[in-house]
């Protein structure tokens, strides 16, 4: 039984180490533009029935059974897309979403979606994510004449400037992207998320119709990690890993009780 139980806390204490790193994540990422932090999700293993509910007994059947549980792992990361804060920054090229929805992006060929609006100009003039080592092209393409004014993105993604003539020209829309399954979307870095089967195919539509988001220009959407929540998060994480900690030297102090017994 002492053995079951090591086993059972070792594996307590390797789903808490992978809940902390977790925890380290997000607070790292706690700054970072449209960032959406992660929840470790547990669950529980095997069990040892020892008497299965049900069985015929003696005086009849068992109301009840006797089993013992193997530990605990890791079930899966969710990510909590919740709306993060805007932030203001007056950028000509910076949007945020308000609502549900993602930018598309090129990525070598293939699309990838992204909430970070902090964009920029390459120097064909074209909208790309301002990334000191890839830009990233918005998609689909939107080219900025280079005589362009006081260049405007409405909420619902029309892109517009003032030309040299002082007259109003449009570039187009910007669309944005949906998926069945948000979690099912996968984390590639860089503020980049990948489409999976889990995740479903992107759905494109109009900012502000049928459930999409709507854009705010000049604004940035920044990250939805609470620090004191992470905090908390934290505290309840090492506390749980001194416990199973604690556990495990419980029935080490049990095996060495009964290794002594041979001495009398």
């Amino acid at each position: 039984m002492s053995l079951r139980a090591m086993h059972a806390a070792a594996s307590g204490m390797e789903a808490h180490q992978f809940t902390l790193d977790t925890i380290a994540n997000n607070l790292a990422n706690a700054s970072t533009t449209s960032f959406k932090r992660s929840r470790a999700n547990f669950e529980d293993l095997f069990y040892e029935h020892l008497k299965l509910p049900g069985a015929q007994a003696t005086a009849g059947q068992t109301g009840v059974g006797i089993s013992a549980g193997l530990g605990t792992r890791i079930e899966s990361t969710t990510q909590d897309f919740n709306q993060g804060s805007l932030l203001e920054t007056k950028g000509d090229y910076d949007v945020a979403i308000v609502g549900d929805g993602f930018f598309q992006v090129d990525n070598n060929g293939s699309f990838a979606y992204t909430r970070a609006g902090n964009f920029t100009l390459n120097s064909n003039g074209q909208l790309v994510m301002a990334s000191a080592d890839s830009g990233r092209v918005l998609q689909p393409t939107l080219t900025i004449p280079q005589d362009a004014n006081s260049v405007t993105i409405t909420s619902d993604g029309r892109v517009t400037y003032l030309d040299s003539s002082n007259t109003l020209q449009e570039v187009g829309q910007i669309p944005i992207y949906r998926f069945i399954n948000k979690s099912g979307l996968l984390q590639a870095g860089e503020n980049l998320y990948l489409p999976t089967i889990a995740s479903g195919n992107a759905l494109q539509g109009t900012p502000g119709t049928n459930g999409f988001g709507q854009l705010r220009h000049r604004f940035l959407e920044t990250s939805n990690v609470e620090p004191v929540r992470e905090l908390v998060d934290l505290i309840k994480t090492q506390r749980n890993f001194e416990l199973n900690s604690q556990t495990i030297q419980a029935a080490d102090q049990m095996l060495q009780l009964i290794s002594n017994l041979r001495r009398y």
